[in-house]
């Protein structure tokens, strides 16, 4: 099968496509030949070399979290799957792989498609979708009437989340530049801050939830907006101790884990505030859940960017823009 490698960590470097053998299916395992497969910016800071510590991946190795396609066999264990299925899901860490033509994915990181989707929309959703899921529902609980502050709405995660948020009856409010306004109003945010020209942190206070995907400045400034007893939840860093115990990670990394996450920890502890750093797993319930409400129409795909997939190195940067307006797909099969 054809597939993009990386052979090395490095920052930008530029993925190998290459022949590799087909994967083989175990007893619980699902072989998917890939029609689509969303790229996101966990693919971006593997190949940087940023998740080494976290994922210790070893090249060469293919890049990919996100996939929609159809079953082209199952293992002799499999009960939830059948051959011609159409499927979409993030494979669980140790197991990527989706810049390929086929995958073999454990059933529980699948789901059966959002009806109405094509493979190209289901691929924008698994891994942007879990992870919204997990934070909002999983993490925080969020109740109607809540307010969240979601940051850069207009990206991969923030246009999901917001819609997430709202069907969940929350108050959301959400960063991005004036280009993109008028955009994650139509998700749903109630309060749209221009970070070019305003400080969130003057304009919002007494808030039960911050959702951060940025670092350094914009996560010790979001501590402000939140009410004592409010979350602060991380999903770029820094990890905390707890992490890397759920991980399973060793004592010296567990340490690592600590001062890399102290600053934070103080910021949020001195007012009061519960600072969590999540890390998103696969969980193909978790992913059926969402689809219900794609299916309602409370949520929708926002896909910013489609390329082929010869084009998965030109794809993967511009996604390092920064500049994407929800997700970039690659295609590597026509819908059937």
């Amino acid at each position: 099968m054809k597939a993009f490698v990386l052979d090395a960590y490095a920052k930008g470097a530029a993925l190998r496509l290459t022949d590799r053998p087909d994967p083989q299916a175990g007893p619980r395992d699902v072989l998917v030949r890939i029609h689509a497969a969303g790229l996101n910016q966990l693919d971006g800071k593997i190949r940087d070399g940023a998740f080494r510590p976290l994922l210790p991946y070893k090249p060469p190795l293919v890049l990919g979290h996100d996939l929609a396609g159809v079953v082209e066999a199952v293992g002799s264990a499999v009960t939830r799957f059948a051959v011609g299925d159409r499927v979409y899901g993030r494979p669980r860490d140790g197991r990527i792989g989706t810049l390929a033509e086929r995958i073999a994915v454990d059933q529980d990181d699948l789901a059966p498609m959002p009806r109405g989707l094509s493979m190209t929309e289901a691929a924008s959703l698994p891994l942007v979708g879990l992870t919204a899921w997990q934070a909002l529902v999983g993490l925080a609980d969020l109740q109607p009437g809540q307010k969240v502050m979601i940051h850069a709405g207009s990206g991969g995660f923030g246009s999901i989340a917001i819609q997430l948020a709202k069907a969940l009856g929350a108050t959301v409010a959400t960063t991005t530049g004036p280009a993109n306004s008028a955009m994650v109003r139509d998700l749903g945010a109630d309060i749209v801050i221009d970070y070019r020209t305003e400080r969130f942190e003057d304009r919002l206070s007494g808030y039960d939830l911050v959702i951060c995907g940025q670092d350094g400045d914009a996560l010790a400034r979001s501590v402000q907006v939140l009410r004592p007893g409010g979350r602060l939840i991380s999903i770029s860093g820094p990890p905390t101790v707890a992490f890397a115990r759920r991980q399973g990670l060793n004592w010296v990394m567990q340490q690592v884990m600590r001062v890399l996450s102290l600053g934070i920890r103080r910021k949020a502890r001195a007012r009061g505030i519960h600072y969590d750093f999540l890390f998103m797993r696969a969980d193909g319930d978790q992913l059926a859940r969402l689809t219900a409400l794609v299916g309602t129409g409370a949520i929708r795909p926002v896909i910013d960017r489609v390329l082929p997939f010869a084009q998965t190195n030109e794809a993967l940067a511009y996604l390092d823009t920064g500049r994407a307006r929800g997700k970039v797909v690659v295609t590597l099969q026509p819908d059937p």
